[in-house]
């Protein structure tokens, strides 16, 4: 088990002063199986009333207005969490089990749709197909679709951006975490199982140091249902562990994004993020 400290700072910097902003933010974990929140805190600059609540796919969402004119929005989240490794237990539920407990089961249904964004190209529904052929089960086969997506994308910072689909990733053969659980996404669903987006934090060091603050950043991993919902970093091709902190779930980025909102005002604007992770225990 670990204890992490996660200070997450994000905004907006406008070029001249907005009128007003409304925004939600998704940046606070929640307590689940595999991690305890011992002390989350959301600032907003300029102060602004909030209202909170958790949303239809389980996320803590802070929604807020500004109704005065500002130049900068800036948020920092913090948050202790206590971690641990999760159980994978082996899945032997047949495809026709499956098939059955999705047809009489509504909740798996907004898995298995595919979205723009995770919409996938006819050569990754080919491979997912491939890999069903020979699997034993439904979970070793998802296991293995995700590890096939994550050993076909490299992995480069700032090649996507927030809006890339699935598609255009598979492509370039480049992108980030997003775009890579947005083709497991897709190739999952392609097949029958369903899957939902996960956005958290992952230490980015097996054996961090207690104390030590290092550079993290927001990230991304899928899960399926194959019996129970099991969770897997396709990015670093790894199960999720004591080193990953869960924040929210839904059908892919667009549903779990950490800030989001509108404003009024001619001008443009830029966004800013840093993370930073600390073990504490």
């Amino acid at each position: 088990m670990k204890r992490l400290r996660i200070r997450h700072e994000t905004g907006f910097h406008y070029d001249g002063e907005v009128t007003a902003s409304y925004n939600e933010a998704r940046m606070l974990p929640v307590s689940a199986d595999g991690q305890l929140v011992l002390f989350s805190n959301l600032e907003i600059l300029p102060i602004s009333s909030h209202h909170s609540y958790v949303d239809y796919w389980g996320t803590r969402v802070s929604s807020f207005e500004i109704l005065t004119p500002h130049a900068e929005l800036a948020l920092t989240a913090t948050s202790l969490v206590e971690v641990r490794d999760r159980d994978h237990p082996e899945h032997r539920l047949e495809w026709t089990a499956l098939a059955d407990e999705i047809e009489t089961a509504t909740e798996y249904v907004e898995q298995l749709g595919q979205t723009h964004r995770t919409r996938p190209p006819a050569e990754v529904v080919e491979i997912a197909r491939g890999i069903v052929a020979t699997a034993d089960s439904p979970c070793d086969a998802a296991l293995a679709i995700c590890q096939a997506i994550g050993d076909r994308i490299e992995y480069v910072s700032g090649a996507t951006s927030v809006y890339t689909t699935a598609a255009e990733a598979w492509e370039h053969r480049k992108g980030v975490c997003q775009d890579i659980t947005h083709l497991a996404i897709g190739a999952l669903r392609s097949v029958g199982i369903p899957a939902r987006y996960v956005s958290g934090y992952l230490h980015p060091q097996p054996d961090a140091a207690i104390g030590v603050t290092v550079a993290g950043e927001s990230h991304a991993w899928v899960e399926w249902f194959c019996g129970t919902w099991r969770g897997y970093d396709p990015t670093n091709l790894i199960d999720i562990g004591d080193r990953h902190v869960t924040v929210g779930r839904g059908r892919d980025y667009a549903d779990v994004a950490p800030l989001r909102g509108v404003y009024a005002g001619p001008y443009g604007s830029r966004l800013f993020v840093t993370v930073e992770i600390t073990r504490e225990s």
